[in-house]
């Protein structure tokens, strides 16, 4: 089951970071973010009602912690995506994102099947395969600007992953629902006290407000699933299979855009279903 879900977090963030980065492309970034988190905190609330619990001071604390290092994440992911190549941007920060949550779960003790980590591996490769370009480095062979905010961004998600996984076991959704809160706060109050002053506006009617929309609802959509993954598996297991985002962001990319397959994203996606078999029989 916890394979099963790991692979649904994936296909959540993928099209939710296609919808992020294709809104911000249109709208301004914190624009952007302002209404996924409003969607995202309303959609929360609901989960919150519908799933019973026994929640205590702590898990709130954890939440709070994953939706402050969430929005964070997500702003730079949707900066990096709109500014650079998607293609560069989504993969590392995936690799990032995965590395931090597998990193922890390794050193507190969790130990997966060898399958089972080849196959935590094998995704992990894949997510870059899948999304690299050679445009990560420029002609002199320095490092593109977009690596760094990737980086960044992965880093900051990876660690609201280890923070949502903290929680405990029997707090239902109030974890998800502090973390959507914190995220919006921090939103609303940079949008207000930055950007709003400065003429900008939130996304009106259109395919920017419709982008945004959608990006906030996958984004809590994947949290949920997320935090109901990693109380069922591993964190590193789950960590490991979310990582494959960029593989659904780049065939939504390919769908949609009509972007051109490389024989390197094909390798990538036969790496990644490979992967998917270990960790599955692992």
């Amino acid at each position: 089951m916890s394979v099963l879900l790991g692979v649904l977090v994936a296909m959540a963030f993928g099209a939710g970071d296609y919808a992020g980065g294709r809104a911000s492309m249109r709208a301004p970034t914190a624009a952007v973010v302002v209404v996924s988190q409003t969607v995202a905190v309303v959609l929360a609330i609901f989960a919150t009602i519908f799933v019973s619990a026994k929640v205590a001071p702590h898990d709130i604390t954890f939440g709070l912690l994953a939706g402050c290092f969430n929005v964070v994440g997500l702003a730079l992911l949707y900066r990096g995506l709109a500014t650079a190549a998607m293609g560069v941007v989504a993969p590392v920060a995936a690799v990032c994102s995965a590395s931090v949550p597998v990193t922890w779960g390794l050193l507190h003790d969790e130990r997966p099947s060898t399958l089972a980590l080849c196959g935590i591996i094998l995704a992990i490769t894949a997510a870059a395969l899948i999304g690299f370009e050679p445009r990560a480095f420029d002609v002199h062979g320095r490092i593109a600007p977009g690596i760094a905010i990737a980086a960044g961004a992965g880093f900051a998600l990876g660690s609201s992953l280890v923070f949502y996984s903290e929680a405990s076991n029997v707090s239902g959704m109030w974890p998800v629902f502090a973390g959507r809160l914190s995220a919006f706060v921090i939103a609303a109050i940079a949008w207000f006290a930055f950007f709003h002053r400065r003429g900008q506006r939130l996304p009106g009617r259109g395919a920017p407000l419709n982008l945004s929309v959608a990006a906030g609802a996958f984004d809590v959509s994947a949290t949920v699933l997320l935090v109901i993954a990693v109380r069922r598996g591993l964190i590193s297991v789950v960590a490991g299979l979310s990582a494959l985002s960029p593989g659904f962001t780049a065939v939504l990319a390919w769908i949609i855009l009509r972007e051109h397959v490389s024989t390197r994203q094909r390798i990538g996606l036969a790496l990644a279903l490979v992967g998917l078999v270990l960790v599955a029989t692992g």
